[in-house]
């Protein structure tokens, strides 16, 4: 049987399913599909899954796959970046290249690999031309972030740059003001620090990741003592 829209719209609202209404042609960077179902309660393999087939805004044009994140499922440390770059992009993985190479000295600095922590992004797909996420795109991607929080459980976070920093907190104060503080999301203490590519570029600043991560590390030893 062949339904109007406006039935098909009433039995989706009828099921609690929001229903996406443009009102013109969708700009680049809007929101262009409904979320078909919430992340809530998937596993990891579903959640996985549900991020490669996502359609949520007009990111998934362009990229070339998703990249979910990559680490420890059952870790304690949780590293946030801000969204894939054109490597992660062809790679399929956050923190790759120069900068990804920083970050891992950084993690090794502080007792920690690659492997023992878990990494992801505010955003699952890269902005064309490595552009800041937009606000709408972050909204999209944000139950996706929050799914992982909430399946690993870290002790701590680490957010790393000023997107992240300023996404997760919800604020635009600017990421040097708000470094050398512990912040919570809920519950988890969360350390912010300078993203490794801002580092490249302005080496003088390592130290103040440092003592950033210092700060990291005396929190997560405290929470385990």
């Amino acid at each position: 049987m062949i339904q109007s829209e406006h039935q098909r719209r009433a039995y989706l609202q009828a099921l609690g399913i929001d229903v996406w209404l443009p009102s013109a042609a969708p700009s680049p960077t809007a929101i262009v599909d409904a979320p078909v179902a919430d992340a809530a309660g998937l596993d990891w393999a579903q959640l996985r899954a549900a991020v490669a087939a996502c359609t949520r805004c007009a990111l998934h044009r362009s990229r070339t796959q998703t990249v979910f994140g990559v680490g420890n499922q059952q870790a304690d440390w949780l590293i946030i970046g801000e969204a894939p770059g054109a490597e992660e992009d062809r790679r399929g993985e956050p923190f790759v290249g120069r900068a990804g190479q920083l970050l891992d000295e950084m993690l090794r600095a502080a007792g920690k690999t690659r492997e023992q922590v878990f990494i992801a992004n505010v955003l699952k797909c890269r902005p064309p031309n490595n552009r800041d996420p937009e606000a709408g795109e972050a909204s999209a991607c944000r139950s996706y972030l929050d799914r992982q929080i909430a399946l690993l459980q870290p002790k701590i976070i680490l957010a790393v740059g000023r997107i992240a920093a300023q996404t997760l907190l919800a604020t635009d104060t600017p990421v040097g003001k708000l470094r050398g503080r512990l912040h919570h999301l809920g519950e988890i203490p969360l350390v912010v620090t300078y993203h490794p590519a801002y580092l490249l570029r302005s080496p003088k600043q390592k130290a103040k990741s440092w003592q950033d991560l210092c700060m990291a590390m005396d929190v997560f030893a405290g929470r385990n003592s």
